[in-house]
């Protein structure tokens, strides 16, 4: 279940709440009680580590056909 952080325009009560995507937005502030609790936008939370598709795939940017054609022909007649 994904974490939400909520917080309240009038008294700026803050917090973060773990709830389904599909449970229906809180409104009412656990502090002020008024009807002004907006879920805040924030970053997502989780980073790509380690060798998988990122750094095998996309880290080092893309290749062009062109550049591989160059670096193919680059030494004629070397083959190992």
């Amino acid at each position: 279940m994904p974490i939400y952080a909520y917080r309240c325009t009038d008294c700026g009560f803050e917090k973060d709440v773990m709830r389904k995507v599909s449970d229906p937005l809180l409104t009412t502030c656990p502090e002020c009680r008024t009807e002004n609790f907006a879920k805040q936008l924030t970053a997502p939370g989780f980073q790509l580590k380690g060798s998988g598709w990122y750094a095998t795939d996309f880290k080092g940017g893309l290749q062009t056909s062109g550049s591989q054609e160059r670096q193919s022909t680059a030494l004629p007649g070397r083959n190992r």
